[in-house]
């Protein structure tokens, strides 16, 4: 692909790594926002309250840059507080016509938290302003500008009528609150980000021009293999309906434009993962397409790729970032915790023979910075 792809990819990764700087464990939302947003499809986080869900949407939708529309829906949220209030100017005309200004309708990245405790009459609506980009109310239609939608819930909804709604976000990811052996880089991290502000890494028109390379991609060489991937989760009764199946071609060819590749390959494949509905899901289907998703790699996206893939060979390019990262000229010495977290998570990937040449130096190098830490 051309050198704008390319340098609108390191604009993207520039706002992951800019929205998720401090955040731990949660690299994989922000991710996963970029791929949902370059493949114009959107996201459903499911997690308990409290494991920092609105604060990733958050910071990532500012170093996206754009008009951000954020609300927490009760059972008692009116339509008109998400959509804006009727004109009553034009109602005493007998015309219903709806006020959008700074609402959800001319959001160009918007955030709906607890999105099922929503009415019928503002689920309605909200199905067609995610599918179509299309709002409709009483004489009010416009075109929407929306190019991502994040949805959050505490739990998937088990009546019919909700988890149809929930289907309409072709990404679900699910959050769990950060494990204890990370418990000092949560209290560490989170005393950061409360005092820092997210600085805008990149621009809507990088989005824009990645969505239209999209559609060009190839996806011819890896259909066999997405099709196996299929039978596979089938055999193994992993549901994904028909529809989700066709439409994760896109969030393939989404990771293959991220990447660089105008066709896609093999490695591209990881993004089936999080098209599958439910937990139960997704961790039963790492286990099925094992083999699949050994080649899983991406230089951009590297926590979501080396998730699903769960092998060692996928988990380089993260362990190598976190690497130069403390590494880095100019920076200061790093700290002693942060090399010991890093050089144990290496070691029990790998061991003096399967290690990559280029991981082994850092890895020297991180030794070497213990003798004066």
């Amino acid at each position: 692909m051309n050198n704008s792809i390319s340098e609108a990819s390191l604009r993207l990764r520039d706002a992951i790594r800019e929205a998720t700087d401090g955040l731990v464990e949660r690299d994989q939302l922000a991710e996963l926002m970029i791929l949902a947003a370059v493949a114009q499809e959107h996201l459903l986080v499911v997690g308990p309250p409290g494991t920092g869900k609105s604060a990733v949407v958050r910071r990532v939708a500012h170093s996206l840059g754009g008009k951000y529309f954020e609300y927490l829906l009760g059972r008692f949220t009116e339509p008109s507080e998400l959509f804006g209030p009727v004109n009553l100017a034009r109602l005493r005309e007998g015309v219903v016509e709806t006020e959008t200004a700074g609402m959800l309708p001319e959001a160009e990245i918007a955030f709906l938290d607890e999105v099922f405790l929503g009415s019928t009459a503002i689920l309605n609506t909200l199905l067609g302003l995610l599918n179509e980009r299309q709002f409709r109310r009483g004489h009010t239609q416009i075109k929407c500008p929306l190019r991502l939608c994040v949805g959050a819930a505490n739990g998937l909804p088990e009546d019919e009528g909700l988890a149809a709604f929930a289907d309409r976000f072709l990404l679900h990811t699910f959050v769990d609150p950060v494990p204890d052996n990370r418990l000092e880089d949560l209290l560490a991290g989170g005393w950061q980000v409360n005092r820092r502000s997210v600085a805008a890494r990149a621009e809507l028109a990088s989005l824009d021009l990645l969505n239209r390379a999209v559609p060009q991609v190839d996806m011819a060489p890896v259909r066999p293999a997405l099709a196996h991937a299929i039978r596979l989760l089938r055999e193994a009764n992993i549901p994904l309906s028909d529809r989700r199946i066709v439409k994760s071609q896109s969030l393939i060819a989404a990771a293959a434009t991220l990447a660089g590749r105008s066709a896609a390959t093999v490695s591209d494949l990881w993004p089936l993962l999080y098209a599958i509905p439910t937990d139960a899901g997704q961790k039963s289907a790492r286990e099925v397409l094992r083999e699949v998703l050994a080649e899983a790699r991406h230089p951009l996206l590297l926590s979501v790729t080396e998730s699903a893939a769960q092998h060692p060979e996928a988990r380089v390019a993260r362990l190598l970032e976190s690497a130069n990262a403390l590494l880095g000229e100019g920076k200061p010495a790093p700290e002693r915790g942060q090399v010991e977290a890093l050089l144990r998570e290496i070691d029990a990937n790998f061991d003096a023979r399967n290690m990559p040449a280029d991981l082994a130096e850092r890895r020297a190098q991180l030794v070497g910075t213990m003798s004066w830490a």
